[in-house]
C-alpha cells in the first residue's frame, strides 16, 4: 500500500504543504510539463507514463491551465474514486470530472459530489485500495502509488 497514509487513496494532511490530492495516471507529455517546471519526476520517483500517482493539485491545475485542447495528455487523468477533498482547495470539481480516468468516464463520472464523503470524493474502492497487500512492480511499469 501507499499514498500519505499507505492505505491506497491520496489523502491530503494539512500537514502535507504540497497537498498531494489529485490521483492522477501520468503521461510523458505531463512527466515533461513537471519537469519543465522543476519536478522532474522521472528521476526522484521512477515514474514512467501511465503509472498512478498523488500529484500535488497545484500542478495538476497549472498542467490543465496549460492545455491546449480539452483532451491534451499534458493533464493526467484522474481517478476520483482515490482523489482527496482537499483537492478542491486548488481545483474545480468539474475540471477534475472533465478528466476522469476512462473507467469513470465511460461511467459518466458517477463519482459523488464532494460533500457526500468526509475524506474522498467518493467512495472506497477495491480496485485502487484493495484490501490484498499488492508488491512494489516498479521493474515492471506497473507501481501504482494509489495500492
Amino acid at each position: 500500500m501507499t499514498g500519505f497514509f499507505r492505505d491506497g487513496f491520496c489523502k491530503a494532511p494539512e500537514n502535507d504543504s504540497g497537498n498531494h490530492s489529485v490521483a492522477g495516471v501520468v503521461t510523458d507529455q505531463f512527466l515533461d510539463f513537471t519537469a519543465s517546471q522543476g519536478n522532474d519526476l522521472r528521476k526522484a520517483a521512477g515514474l514512467k507514463d501511465g503509472q498512478k500517482w498523488c500529484l500535488c493539485a497545484h500542478r495538476w491545475k497549472e498542467a490543465f491551465m496549460a492545455r491546449k485542447s480539452e483532451t491534451d495528455p499534458v493533464v493526467p487523468r484522474v481517478r476520483l474514486d482515490a482523489t482527496h477533498q482537499r483537492a478542491l482547495d486548488e481545483v474545480d470539481f468539474k475540471q477534475l470530472k472533465m478528466f476522469a480516468a476512462e473507467q469513470e468516464a465511460k461511467s459518466g463520472g458517477n463519482a459523488p459530489e464532494p460533500s457526500s464523503h468526509p475524506e474522498s470524493l467518493a467512495k472506497p474502492s477495491k480496485e485502487i485500495g484493495g484490501v490484498e497487500a499488492d508488491t512494489d512492480k516498479r521493474e515492471s511499469g506497473h507501481y501504482s502509488r494509489f495500492r
